[in-house]
């Protein structure tokens, strides 16, 4: 090695860049131990970024002709000069350059990981059902660039994260440097750790050292791969390995055996612990943490009024929303109600007219509800749903083995199996919800109006897995930076409605089209960046909508959703969440521009993320200052008393910026609001930039 430092000297003086670039490669070597992961570090990746500016200085790619399916030009060339939409490229060519002219408009932007880069936001809608809770973050950019961007929103900051990142089954599924990686490539399980490396490297830096935790999914072709990974990653974690079944049926394998699970990785920071919860995932029981709801109304066949006199009468709510009161069954062949004036009456009788019965009689209702086993709510066309618990919970309530912990999110009773509440997890899994087959495929096309989406995780599986680690965390933050369809977001959802919470969840995907769909749109003439191309990417055909749909319980085409949410917690799908989502896409800024101070459009959202996403974002501040719920931004120090002075008088403000050059007058700033974070812009920013750009 001391030969090649030598060598490396004499080649600063003549080309300091490959000189630099050699070292990069060489020096991974020089750390590796005699045992462990040992794999090749390849060049860094490079990402196109179709849609972007084409600017003077810019690294390109010239893009293959319309209509062709061939791969192209794929040597990066410079941007020397752009004149009347034609631009000037060059690169190295031995000892000269070569140079051609190329329309802008048959260029696309490339960015090398080795690039430090300057990442903002664009927003791109919300929303908004969830009062002053904070939003859920949707970004539409490259995972390991988003990542960089979030060390400056959310260092040491996210209490979970779960990722589902590719299995590398050599099926074209997914992309190292832009290129899909295939099966027979002799270096496929090398680009996969490489890969994988740089963003658990990234990711560390988000968690809490103090108490965070890490899941990653993985099946049979990486998990030794994955577990030696993590043990060189995170040697301060405590690690362990689940095995899940999510297929029942099996996956075969040719000539092998059936494959019915997968693997999930537990990575645990500082004091992070397994909370308790419910049974154990291994054996089976009979019920979960909470009870099971029933509803009222019987459904079927079997349910219709025939033979039931006792069980057709009218239930009357009051205009507070409360059950007061059931009347006298009603004869048959009448099947409205008696009007009571003050009262809503319902009678059980289908859309269609057709007249069901209640699974209880009137009496025995309001004896139910006397006990805290009954619970109702209006679903979004207004209906009234009610639910109760049947006779042998009710025993269990009276024998002690099923207790009430806390309330709902609609304040009834949460009663729990009280012999369920302590039980420790295994480490392998069977549980039913986990199915994908049963709770994930059909899940996502009911929620995406039939829209296919390859491989999804069963909703139930991501959220049991999380709630292992932030049911004790109200308010916790988590992250995805594999989010596909978006599950972990709507889990937290699930979680928030489940115990009140307010926790949030950043989704971070890119809008990737398949391999197979990108075929179809060259040969039609189209490539990235077009707009006809863009709306099948995973991000705006996939991810946004649906998170839309959980949230507001309507698919993309303004449709109610069909079914309700099983186990846990019970209710219409059409219901939505009380939730609050903010979507965005990553830019790439000018690091002039920013210090310049011409780039506060784009880092506006960041700000308004690190202050919790919460609340009133700033995107103006032509005032001088701008003060919004949780932070504040400070532009014309002139005015920092005015600034201070509302600062002081507003609650639950967490961060001020203070945009000056002058280190002096900023610290004179930061010195008047004692207890608030403050944070100099841009000088905070830019060397973030800088810091992660290194790794």
């Amino acid at each position: 090695m001391s030969r090649l430092s030598d060598l490396l000297r004499t080649l600063e003086q003549l080309d300091p860049k490959l000189a630099k670039d050699l070292d990069d490669e060489i020096r991974p070597l020089q750390k590796r131990l005699p045992f462990g992961l040992n794999f090749e570090r390849h060049a860094p990746e490079a990402v196109e970024l179709a849609g972007h500016r084409i600017r003077k200085g810019n690294k390109v790619r010239v893009l293959p002709p319309r209509g062709s399916a061939e791969r192209g030009d794929q040597r990066l060339w410079h941007v020397d000069s752009i004149v009347g939409g034609v631009a000037e490229v060059s690169r190295p060519n031995g000892q000269d350059r070569e140079t051609q002219s190329v329309p802008v408009e048959d260029l696309v932007l490339v960015a090398e990981f080795r690039d430090r880069i300057y990442p903002g936001l664009r927003p791109d809608g919300s929303v908004e059902r969830g009062g002053d809770k904070p939003f859920h973050t949707v970004i539409n950019g490259e995972n390991f660039h988003v990542l960089e961007l979030l060390t400056f929103t959310h260092e040491h900051s996210v209490d979970a994260i779960y990722i589902d990142p590719p299995y590398n089954t050599g099926s074209r599924d997914w992309k190292y440097s832009n290129d899909y990686v295939e099966g027979d490539d002799l270096y496929r399980h090398s680009k996969w750790l490489a890969f994988m490396e740089r963003r658990l490297k990234l990711a560390k830096r988000l968690l809490k050292p103090g108490g965070s935790v890490l899941i990653v999914t993985i099946d049979e072709k990486e998990y030794l791969r994955l577990g030696l990974l993590l043990e060189q990653t995170f040697p301060e974690a405590r690690i362990q390995m689940v095995s899940s079944v999510i297929n029942p049926a099996g996956s075969s394998r040719r000539g092998m055996f059936s494959r019915s699970d997968e693997y999930i990785y537990f990575v645990l920071m500082g004091e992070a612990k397994v909370v308790p919860g419910a049974g154990d995932m291994l054996n089976p029981v009979s019920d979960a943490t909470q009870v099971r709801w029933d509803s009222l109304q019987r459904r079927g066949e079997g349910g219709k009024r025939e033979g039931h006199p006792d069980l057709f009468y009218a239930i009357y709510f009051d205009h507070d929303g409360k059950l007061s009161h059931c009347g006298t069954p009603l004869p048959y062949g009448q099947n409205t109600p008696i009007e009571e004036e003050g009262f809503e009456a319902v009678v059980p009788v289908r859309p269609d007219g057709t007249a069901m019965r209640w699974g209880v009689s009137g009496p025995e209702l309001l004896r139910r509800l006397e006990l805290g086993a009954v619970r109702y709510y209006k679903d979004r066309g207004g209906k009234w749903v009610i639910r109760l618990l049947q006779s042998g919970t009710i025993s269990q309530i009276e024998n002690g083995s099923v207790v009430q912990d806390g309330v709902d999110g609609l304040g009834f009773p949460k009663w729990v199996h009280a012999t369920e509440r302590t039980r420790i997890p295994m480490t392998t899994w069977k549980v039913s919800s986990h199915s994908a087959s049963d709770y994930a495929t059909p899940m996502t096309r009911g929620l995406l109006g039939g829209r296919h989406f390859p491989f999804p995780k069963s909703l139930y599986a991501v959220e049991d897995a999380l709630r292992f680690f932030v049911s004790d965390k109200p308010s916790a933050v988590v992250l995805d930076f594999f989010s596909g369809s978006g599950t972990t977001a709507h889990a937290v959802m699930r979680l928030n409605k489940q115990d009140s919470g307010s926790r949030q969840c950043i989704s971070v995907t890119n809008n990737e089209v398949s391999a197979e769909e990108q075929m179809k749109l060259r040969k039609q003439g189209l490539r990235p960046g077009d707009l006809e191309w863009e709306q099948w990417g995973i991000c705006d055909y996939i991810t946004k909508p649906r998170i839309r749909a959980a949230l507001t319980g309507l698919t993309p085409d303004g449709e109610p959703i069909k079914g309700d949410y099983k186990f846990v917690d019970e209710f219409p799908m059409s219901d939505g969440f009380d939730e609050n989502a903010a979507f965005f896409t990553l830019s790439y800024e000018s690091p002039w521009m920013v210090e310049a101070d011409r780039a506060f459009a784009a880092i506006a959202p960041m700000l308004w993320l690190r202050a919790g996403a919460v609340g009133e974002r700033i995107d103006s501040i032509e005032g001088g200052w701008a003060v919004a719920d949780s932070y504040g931004i400070l532009k014309d120090l002139d005015l920092a008393s005015d600034f201070v002075a509302e600062l002081q008088r507003r609650q639950g403000i967490r961060i001020a910026y203070v945009v000056t050059d002058d280190d002096g007058r900023y610290q004179q700033v930061a010195s008047e609001i004692p207890g608030i974070e403050t944070v100099r812009l841009y000088e905070d920013y830019l060397r973030n930039c800088e810091s992660t750009g290194d790794i």
